[in-house]
């Protein structure tokens, strides 16, 4: 096996049949398909010498080529299962890149198109680490764990526990969070690794690995997680240089009761208060020129007409806005695939500006 030193060979494995989100691989994100973002971080990483996606399908390969990744090959059906592991892909790849090119590259960057937000810097590092250092087979991305594995259980058959981690730690699952080891959850993000250590140990990582710290994770198997992404590429676009006065006008649908207004118990919506962050960042979306919806449920339950209430409501604590949509259905779940969360609004609005705009009045 002959490896070209100094190639560096990033590897986007993209398959087409998703479960949880169906074709979530090539779902529009910010107007272009998710696996589009993880071929411009490969493109734009200084590092990554070729970019190629590895897929079962035609459509799949055509995008992929749009977005300026190489497609020599379709991946095999019987390695494109929801089971299928990286290895088999990784494998699969390097081995017909070396019978048909004999082509074998130093090192292979992995990146999950369903990690769509991430910093091609990131990428230099991590190859930069591996390369300087001969001992590593591998660097993978992490971040701190949110919940620490001392206090998780296994439980048997008869329902006793056992804990999760032997340690040395005398009943380290009744010690303080704070008294224990801090630990690290790989985020999907970057994963760059050896090839020969995927060829000859048959590993994505090796026996030493380098753990590299991330502050986020935006790995994508949900609706949910897909929003987030969604939500925190609108920030980074908006806060980019320049973007903030070439902002495209949206529009922004609020709920008013749990967003605008505070909750209250048994549907008495004259004891609402003001969510003030909440309206200061409505209002700076409403003076930037977006347009601004309300609409609520009030009434719905109940068949009062709470419509002067809650129009008084709104010019008492300074609501703008353009429209009011009153009679909503009432539900107990509202579906909507563009959500934002409150917290996701605010921050939006901070980084088009909101701070910058209060500290003026």
């Amino acid at each position: 096996m002959v490896v070209i030193r100094n190639e560096v060979l990033a590897l986007i494995p993209a398959r087409s049949g998703s479960k949880t989100v169906p074709h979530k691989n090539i779902r529009e994100l910010r107007g272009k398909p998710m696996l589009a973002h993880s071929i411009e971080h490969a493109r734009a990483a200084r590092c990554v010498t070729r970019t190629i996606v590895s897929t079962d399908s035609e459509e799949y390969a055509r995008i992929a080529r749009q977005h300026g990744a190489e497609t020599p090959f379709l991946r095999p059906a019987e390695i494109s299962g929801d089971l299928s592991t990286d290895l088999e892909v990784f494998v699969h790849a390097l081995n017909w890149l070396k019978d048909h090119e004999g082509y074998v590259p130093e090192i292979c960057v992995h990146l999950r198109p369903t990690h769509p937000v991430r910093n091609p810097e990131d990428i230099d590092r991590m190859v930069e680490i591996l390369s300087d250092s001969s001992e590593l087979d591998s660097v993978r991305s992490v971040v701190g764990a949110p919940e620490t594995p001392y206090k998780m259980w296994f439980r048997d058959e008869k329902g006793l526990l056992s804990p999760v981690i032997q340690t040395d730690i005398k009943e380290a699952y009744n010690q303080p969070r704070q008294a224990l080891p801090q630990t690290y959850l790989q985020n999907a993000s970057v994963d760059v690794v050896r090839s020969r250590v995927i060829l000859e140990q048959c590993s994505m990582t090796g026996r030493r690995m380098h753990g590299y710290l991330m502050a986020a994770s935006y790995d994508i198997d949900t609706a949910d997680q897909l929003d987030r992404a969604r939500a925190e590429l609108e920030r980074r676009n908006c806060n980019a240089p320049g973007a903030r006065s070439n902002v495209a006008k949206k529009t922004f649908v609020f709920d008013i009761d749990g967003v605008v207004a505070t909750l209250v118990p048994s549907l008495e919506y004259e004891r609402a208060g003001p969510n003030t962050s909440m309206i200061q960042a409505v209002n700076f979306l409403y003076e930037q020129g977006h347009r601004v919806v309300l609409f609520t449920a009030r009434g719905s339950t109940t068949g009062r007409d709470w419509s002067e209430l809650t129009r008084r409501q709104l010019a008492e604590w300074g609501v703008k806005h353009h429209e009011l949509l009153l009679g909503k259905p009432a539900a107990d779940y509202y579906v909507d695939d563009k959500m934002l969360s409150p917290e996701d609004v605010v921050a939006l609005a901070r980084e088009w500006g909101l701070e910058a705009a209060n500290s003026t009045t």
